[in-house]
């Protein structure tokens, strides 16, 4: 597992670096005027369908069952699973397509109600989420065919895909610009060609793979029906989830101008921690842990899960906590120049320490939700999420007027503790996850060392931004805080026993997981996969 996890890490980082370069330019082009916040929303709301129909519950019952359909019945039943899959989701999504373009106003009115004030601000939030919309069918096919390439133990071009959007924002926001009539009417445009290119990719890399799809017409076989029952709770729980960024943006709207802008911003910072560890991991770990529970392998299901803790706990402490540490230098170096200012990033930064106390939590939520669905349980995730964001909309309630702009990411963070937290009781109350000796062992000394690392942080920061440096300054200086940081962890985790780097050679020497107790333990057997042989 580790070695899928590195590849779609490093995929995903790159995408996130490349994302800092967009979103570094949208702060210095929009900072975070009417125009950034009218964007931000545009780009929310397919976001939000994406993640609820396509990586969410579609793929927490399509994965499973394709990776279980390839193991057992072997590419010819897959591959005629995935076309009836791929039909009735174009079919189904053209419909939620052209429903959304006509009644845009009314989602604006409710998605960002506060918006309503401003005519102008209003009409441009319409119309640039008219532009980005048909990105939902682009990006959700996208995901399908992700989940098939994911199915097969091939990674690189689901993970890859994701630069694809990054390069092309950013070249419609250089060069579309003089075009447009705003610089958030080019980026728009942006998102929804990047669709089209990522759809592409991965249409051609599942060809490659001998599983070409093409649109056959929507038929209800009894696979499919299946399919649509096992999403029917994970829709609810996914849109749960949903619903809890849904309100984030909701409130601030209604909170001063701007809140929009710089909630967004904290949260991308946030997201590159969360997306190359949760994403990575949680990826890796859902067709691995399906075909060991399919084949009866509890144990080795159970220290798969103990592993991709252990893996999620080691790179996401130190994260959270030099997020929280260093939330100022890090906003004030990546964003500081143009239209935003000292000023934004001192408010801006307030949210990221708010995001970045839950990022543990964000992370485990993405790697607790597969032991439900690999078991076919979708249920048990959608109570969990619905009491979540009852609790997420009572304390965004309770904290917009005291915390202003603090609030929505605070309630955020406590909702991600909450849901962590119950996904791992279940787990443990029924059986599915035991933590074993070595994770007892190696957790709280991963505390001490995190500790070590934001001490050394805290001292280092005061003097390398003592001074009012520019741009390039403050980035060399960030440069050297987060080496700084690293080393510091590295060698803290040496000296505390919390990490042997020694591991990280044989992982990836081999395709397997070591137990607690350091036995070998190989995952079921891969099935053969029609040429060619090498991953695209």
């Amino acid at each position: 597992m580790i070695r899928s996890v590195l590849t779609v890490g490093g995929w995903t980082m790159a995408s996130r670096i490349l994302g800092f370069g967009r979103d570094m330019l949208i702060a210095a082009i929009l900072g975070t005027g009417p125009i950034a916040d009218a964007f931000f929303v545009a780009l929310k709301l397919p976001n939000l369908f994406r993640r609820l129909f396509g990586e969410g519950a579609f793929n927490a019952a399509f994965v499973p069952e394709f990776a279980g359909l390839l193991a057992t019945e072997g590419p010819a039943t897959a591959r005629r699973f995935a076309q009836e899959s791929f039909g009735v989701l174009t079919f189904w999504l053209m419909g939620v397509t052209i429903l959304g373009e006509i009644a845009m106003p009314g989602v604006i009115q409710v998605l960002a109600p506060g918006f309503a004030a401003s005519p102008e601000k209003f009409a441009l939030a319409v119309t640039l989420t008219r532009i980005t919309f048909p990105y939902l069918i682009l990006i959700c096919l996208a995901a399908l065919v992700s989940g098939i390439l994911n199915g097969m133990e091939r990674y690189t071009a689901a993970a890859a895909s994701y630069v694809l959007f990054n390069v092309i924002s950013i070249a419609c926001m250089l060069w579309l610009t003089p075009y447009t009539p705003t610089a958030g009417h080019a980026l728009s445009w942006g998102i929804t060609f990047s669709g089209v290119a990522q759809l592409g990719l991965l249409m051609w890399a599942a060809r490659r793979a001998g599983m070409g799809l093409g649109v056959p017409r929507p038929r209800m076989t009894p696979r499919v029906r299946l399919l649509l029952r096992r999403m029917a709770p994970g829709l609810v729980g996914a849109g749960v989830t949903q619903l809890n960024l849904a309100v984030d943006v909701i409130i601030a709207s209604l909170l001063p101008a701007g809140t929009v802008s710089l909630l967004y911003y904290a949260d991308r910072v946030q997201q590159l921690p969360l997306g190359v560890i949760g994403t990575a991991v949680g990826t890796a770990l859902l067709p691995m842990l399906s075909r060991q529970v399919r084949s009866g392998e509890a144990a080795a299901a159970n220290d798969t899960q103990n592993r991709a803790i252990e893996y999620t706990l080691v790179l996401t402490l130190p994260a959270a906590l030099a997020l929280v540490v260093s939330a100022y230098p890090i906003m004030w170096a990546l964003f500081g120049r143009g239209a935003f200012d000292a000023e934004s990033a001192r408010l801006s930064s307030q949210a990221l320490a708010a995001y970045g106390m839950g990022l543990p939590a964000f992370v485990l939520v993405k790697v607790l939700a597969p032991g439900f669905f690999a078991r076919g349980d979708t249920a048990t995730p959608v109570k969990i999420g619905m009491a979540a964001v009852a609790l997420n909309l009572s304390l965004n309630v309770a904290l917009m007027a005291p915390m202003r702009h603090v609030g929505p990411a605070m309630a955020t963070t406590i909702a991600a503790m909450f849901n962590a937290g119950a996904l791992a009781w279940v787990l443990q109350r029924r059986g599915h996850l035991t933590p074993d000796a070595r994770l007892n062992r190696r957790v709280w000394r991963m505390m001490l060392a995190t500790l070590a690392m934001g001490l050394a942080l805290h001292f280092t920061q005061t003097q390398l931004f003592a001074a009012s440096w520019n741009d390039l300054t403050r980035l060399l200086a960030l440069a050297v805080l987060i080496a700084i940081g690293l080393l510091t962890y590295a060698v803290a985790t040496q000296l505390t026993g919390a990490y042997d780097l020694r591991e990280i050679p044989r992982m990836l020497s081999r395709r397997r997981l070591r137990g607690g107790d350091g036995s070998a333990i190989n995952p079921a057997p891969t099935p053969p996969v029609p040429t060619p042989e090498t991953t695209p």
